[in-house]
């Protein structure tokens, strides 16, 4: 019987973390949820106000089902916001769709690795699909090069789960950069933004260490077959 014990050194604490950092993602979204900014502005109206700011004119913005499910959409010029954070006041509504909005700026701005994580969309996509997938083949029936085509394939998934960290974080310090400078929340109310972003934010280095780890695991299985 084979046991992965790569796995279970590698992957599992990383799968720990990730566990951890959406729980701290969630618990301090629902906790800034519940607290109202002095403007009363809600997400879509911070977000239309960073964008003007900013001399953004051809990004839409619309609601989008969900909780958390956030994005700016850079092919189609869409900013969407979810139910909780699209027409809601609180703090953790105004970071979010502020955050949304610093990937907006971005886009107008050809920020490199933002413009390198779309162009490996499609690869990530392939890889992330079929790469496992093709490894574990590899693996069951004895055929290294169909292992190795799995890790090449994983490693371009990998690739942009690693430019996706720097999108992330480069996304949160603009978005706190343009609500100070915009009077949008106060002093106070920027520590709770800068919370939830963290928060956020600690979920990409769980997901890009998750990635990273699995496929380190592949690479020595590969290793100890030849």
């Amino acid at each position: 019987m084979y046991f992965d014990y790569y796995y279970l050194v590698l992957v599992v604490p990383t799968l720990l973390l990730s566990l951890y950092a959406q729980f701290k993602v969630k618990a301090a979204f629902s906790k800034y949820s519940q607290v109202q900014t002095m403007r009363k502005i809600s997400g879509k109206e911070a977000a239309a106000l960073l964008l003007r700011s900013n001399a953004i004119s051809d990004v839409n913005i619309e609601r989008v089902g969900g909780s958390l499910s956030d994005h700016y959409d850079p092919s189609h010029k869409v900013l969407r916001l979810s139910d909780p954070v699209y027409d809601k006041t609180s703090i953790a509504a105004v970071g979010v769709a502020a955050h949304e909005t610093g990937h907006a700026i971005q886009d107008k701005e050809k920020y490199g690795p933002l413009v390198l994580r779309s162009t490996l969309v499609p690869a990530a996509n392939i890889g992330s699909a079929a790469g496992p997938y093709l490894a574990l083949a590899g693996i069951i029936f004895g055929m290294n090069l169909l292992l190795n085509i799995g890790i090449i394939l994983f490693a371009c998934a990998v690739l942009f789960y690693l430019v996706t960290l720097p999108v992330e974080i480069d996304a949160s310090r603009r978005a706190l950069k343009v609500l100070e400078h915009n009077a949008v929340l106060s002093q106070e109310e920027l520590k709770g933004a800068k919370k939830v972003l963290s928060a956020a934010a600690l979920t990409y280095v769980a997901s890009a260490l998750t990635a990273m780890a699995n496929l380190l695991r592949l690479i020595l299985i590969s290793r100890d077959r030849r």
